[in-house]
């Protein structure tokens, strides 16, 4: 599964968005049946993960830590419980509860940003900024992709 696009939409008064079209069906390809949400470990957005990806990321996380060792135990925690189930009505609208919409600064407009195998979903006020000035960008394309 690979997500594309910058999408901007709306929540409505209950808390609920629609997932751009385009998403929804790259979900539907992959038969993808729930997505798990979770704010960002770095920035103030939070993160759509299908569930098959999140599994994935589960496994190689549980991988990396070991159980008996106390703050391995605490970081597994810790990133576990502030994810949530969310599935999606007849309609491809979803419920952002509000502490999410709250931990990503999320009042009325938001941002859909399909990155890879995951879907971001940020702020599309002023303050909410998920993308680097384009000088800034050039240099660091440069610095990464100009090694090989």
């Amino acid at each position: 599964m690979h997500f594309l696009g910058n999408i901007e939409a709306k929540i409505d008064s209950k808390g609920r968005a629609f997932l751009p079209a385009a998403f929804r069906k790259v979900l539907d390809n992959g038969h993808c049946a729930q997505l798990v949400l979770r704010k960002d470990i770095h920035q103030d957005c939070l993160v759509l993960y299908p569930d098959v990806v999140w599994n994935m990321q589960m496994d190689v996380l549980r991988a990396s830590l070991n159980r008996w060792n106390k703050e391995h135990q605490q970081i597994f925690r810790q990133f576990v419980a502030d994810a949530e189930l969310i599935e999606l009505d007849g309609n491809g609208r979803f419920l952002i509860p509000k502490r999410y919409l709250k931990m990503a600064h999320i009042e009325q407009s938001l941002k859909f940003v399909g990155v890879d195998d995951t879907i971001e979903i940020w702020s599309n006020d002023a303050g909410s900024q998920p993308f680097m000035e384009a000088d800034e960008f050039s240099k660091a394309m440069e610095s990464i992709m100009g090694k090989a």
